[in-house]
């Protein structure tokens, strides 16, 4: 995509997904995430757990410290409430990161 898009997977107890939620759509180099607005839509849908997911148009799926704090506000947030924050993903073109894998989570 040309421009910055955020979603959340939501995850029942048995990590099955009850739904991809496209919740925040940006520029070409930015979106603004309200962790509060994340966590009230994953009140909403009973979920167990999420994986944060979104694209780097430029093409480098490199997080930023932005993405960084972002996460780590909305994990925070979220296990405040017992939902599990399993991975975000941040998709570029042709290459993506799990912060799970790169250790970030």
């Amino acid at each position: 995509l040309e421009h910055e898009v955020f979603a959340v997977i939501h995850l029942d107890a048995q990590h099955r997904v009850i739904e991809y939620v496209e919740m925040f759509r940006g520029t070409v180099t930015q979106t603004s995430v309200y962790p509060r607005e994340v966590v009230k839509e994953a009140m909403a849908h009973n979920t167990a757990a999420i994986v944060l997911v979104h694209n780097h148009p430029s093409g480098d799926p490199t997080p930023s410290q932005s993405d960084l704090a972002m996460t780590d506000q909305i994990q925070t947030a979220a296990a405040a409430l017992g939902i599990v924050l399993h991975d975000h993903l941040i998709v570029g073109k042709g290459r993506e990161i799990s912060f799970r894998a790169a250790g970030y989570l």
